[in-house]
């Protein structure tokens, strides 16, 4: 009796065991060059439906620990790479199951399948690959190696598994609650509490309240603030890569919009941008509605001529920035940009966590073993005093300010400030401060879960500077490699756009987006109010929908008595005037204290959308995308369907493949959309 009961307990542990030390790893490579792709998702499914899931590390690598034994759907998947999913995957217990993958570079709006019938791991143990080909499926060539028995190296202990389950019903990815059923994971309900009350997350972000149409008889004047900004974009596809539709106050369409470049051709004169207009039909609104594309194009710069520059980057090594996705992640994104420096550029490193120090002194950008040798000893850990750390760049920043050069902070944070001065109000104040110093300030957000995206943006729009969102390297390297002069260097400051309809064509209009760069029309000519920035060889592009005066559209505040006290009369030039607008524009240069003026008028002719530019298209795209995401109240006739149709008529040359990456988000909201329309959580 003894020896059976001891043959039983041994038996139950060495199956506990063998359990627990299930798992499934590889490593993601591009099919071309063998490069690991860092930070793509792995994803698996059993019966359709997302049980887990990692992303790899800066190695390629991946490692799913304490899977139960069964067959499984692994997807595969990578921004601007074609998606592969290898189906019928046995995993065996008690071994480290492999299972390898090569991406291929290029666009395919549907998933790839591809099936392996066989199990990981024989009972044999024998090592075996499969070679994949799908000949049907534009740009694939994708490999699946399988090992016998094969064991993670010692780095992999450092991976984080994504996905864990709460409950039956709730699941949290990074923190974030989404649901389980049936179709798999989702975002929250549209009629869920705001993300950062909810457990385990304190994501926030500023409240955005759509801008409603206007009367262009009572309120002919629309001004605002330009933005440059694009974090909006990353972040968006940050949560789709996740599996989870974003949320809606983190939809910026504006910011979505100029996330790509436009074949607006450059300034001839002595200003430092061009002004370029498009008038065609709107794509969503069947009573007749037109689109007015207002885009400005940057002076370019070469690096090799561009001013020395006097960088102090300002690094959150607090302990909410230990994860993969953080401090991590701003290392090589920091190498990136190092190495485009010259011997008259200088560069300074301050960190701050529970307190502010100064890492590296200002340091000639020549000096790269200094530089990086500073950049690799960074280590995360204790609160957040961001406060302090501003103020320490700022001051060494001014320590070593080059007249007429490019002086700028770059701060890399979540944003989550904890110690010393953190709300809002009292950051805003320290930040306008320091402008006044002719320093510029750059935003790097990073992470999820306790990710402070209002704080970021409020401090690049008050600090005269721009805001990125970094998910993954490509788009760090986009940020300092791609759009480097655009990121550092400063052509115009506090650009302003004012906008005058004539009501004698136009019923009605509304600005798309910048609901947060909103200014009052007297502030148009104030010079004393702060606006957007633009870089070097910067694009900017604001889209307004115009209803004319011959539709029968009808908006709210369209219903008004006629005015006892005021009669609102045309103009002569109203009447007479083919011109649907008047454009003014104001402008300061970098250092200067008074504002430039350009006007210029907009004749009322268009075009059908299908003869219009590709640039508008394409933006006409972008802004409809954004629409379903928000699910605006003015998408009007709106599909996935129909963006998406738009977007792959407009993508044109697309030489960095933005544009295709942007089908593939697409195509991953409307499958994600479905699935929350089949679930009956969007009511």
């Amino acid at each position: 009796m003894k020896t059976t009961i001891t043959f039983l307990l041994t038996w139950v542990i060495f199956s506990a065991c063998a359990l627990s030390q299930t798992s499934l790893q590889g490593t993601v490579t591009d099919a071309k060059n063998g490069e690991p792709l860092i930070f793509s998702v792995v994803a698996i499914y059993k019966n359709d439906v997302l049980i887990t899931g990692a992303q790899t590390n800066f190695d390629g690598f991946y490692s799913i620990k304490k899977l139960d034994t069964g067959i499984y759907d692994v997807v595969f998947s990578y921004t601007g790479y074609t998606n592969l999913r290898i189906s019928e995957v046995v995993v065996s217990a008690g071994i480290a199951n492999t299972l390898n993958a090569q991406l291929t570079s290029g666009i395919n709006l549907e998933i790839v399948v591809v099936s392996s019938k066989r199990p990981l791991v024989s009972t044999k143990s024998l090592a075996y690959s499969i070679n994949i080909n799908n000949q049907g499926t534009r740009n694939v060539n994708a490999l699946a190696s399988l090992g016998a028995g094969a064991k993670g190296k010692k780095r992999n202990k450092k991976l984080r598994i994504r996905g864990s389950r709460n409950n039956a019903s709730n699941y949290y990815i990074d923190g974030i609650r989404v649901t389980r059923n049936e179709t798999g994971f989702m975002r929250p309900p549209h009629h869920d509490p705001i993300l950062h009350e909810q457990e385990g997350n304190t994501e926030d972000y500023s409240s955005i309240t759509e801008n409603a149409f206007k009367s262009a008889q009572h309120e002919p004047l629309s001004t605002f603030s330009i933005d440059v900004d694009k974090a909006s974009y990353s972040n968006i596809r940050r949560f789709l890569n996740n599996n989870q539709l974003p949320q809606r106050d983190a939809v910026r369409i504006e910011e979505m919009i100029n996330y790509f470049d436009y074949g607006y051709p450059p300034p001839k004169g002595e200003d430092p941008f061009s002004v370029n207009t498009e008038l065609a039909a709107s794509p969503w609104n069947e009573a007749g509605s037109l689109l007015l594309k207002i885009g400005l194009k940057g002076k370019e710069m070469d690096m090799k001529d561009a001013p020395p520059s006097n960088l102090v980057f300002l690094i959150d090594v607090s302990g909410s920035m230990s994860a993969s996705n953080k401090l991590r992640l701003v290392k090589p994104a920091m190498q990136l940009l190092i190495e485009q420096l010259r011997e008259q550029d200088r560069v300074a490193i301050v960190v701050y966590a529970g307190a502010a120090g100064l890492v590296l002194p200002s340091t000639a950008g020549n000096e790269r073993d200094s530089i990086l040798s500073a950049i690799n000893r960074l280590q995360a850990g204790g609160s957040t005093a961001g406060a302090a750390g501003v103020k320490l760049a700022y001051q060494v920043a001014k320590e070593n300010f080059i007249e007429n050069g490019n002086n700028r902070v770059i701060l890399a944070t979540d944003g989550d400030f904890n110690v010393g001065v953190s709300s809002d109000g009292e950051l805003v104040k320290l930040i306008e401060g320091k402008r006044k110093d002719g320093i510029f300030l750059t935003c790097l957000g990073l992470g999820m879960g306790n990710y402070k995206d209002n704080k970021l943006e409020l401090l690049a729009d008050k600090g005269n500077g721009n805001y990125a969102y970094i998910d993954n390297l490509l788009e760090a390297k986009k940020t300092f490699m791609t759009d480097l002069t655009g990121t550092l260097f400063t052509i115009a400051k506090d650009v302003k756009i004012q906008i005058e309809f004539n009501p004698q064509i136009v019923k009605a209009y509304r600005l798309i987006g910048y609901e947060n760069r909103l200014l009052n029309k007297e502030d148009f000519n104030d010079d004393t109010k702060d606006a957007g920035e633009i870089g070097a060889g910067h694009t900017v592009t604001a889209l307004y929908e115009i209803v004319p005066v011959t539709s029968n559209f009808s908006f709210p505040g369209s219903n008004v008595d006629t005015l006892k006290y005021q009669s609102v009369d045309l103009t002569e030039a109203a009447q007479s005037s083919s011109e649907i607008v008047t454009l003014k524009l104001r402008y300061k240069q970098p250092r200067g204290i008074k504002s430039k003026l350009i006007s210029q008028s907009v004749e009322h002719r268009w075009k059908a959308l299908v003869e219009a530019s590709k640039d508008m298209q394409w933006a006409a795209s972008v802004a409809g995308f954004g629409m379903l995401l928000r699910d605006s109240p003015h998408k009007g006739n709106l599909t996935f369907d129909s963006v998406m149709e738009m977007a792959i008529k407009s993508t044109g040359k697309d030489r960095h493949g933005y544009r295709n990456e942007c089908l593939k988000m697409m195509e991953a909201a409307k499958l994600l959309y479905g699935m929350q329309m089949a679930d009956g959580t969007n009511k």
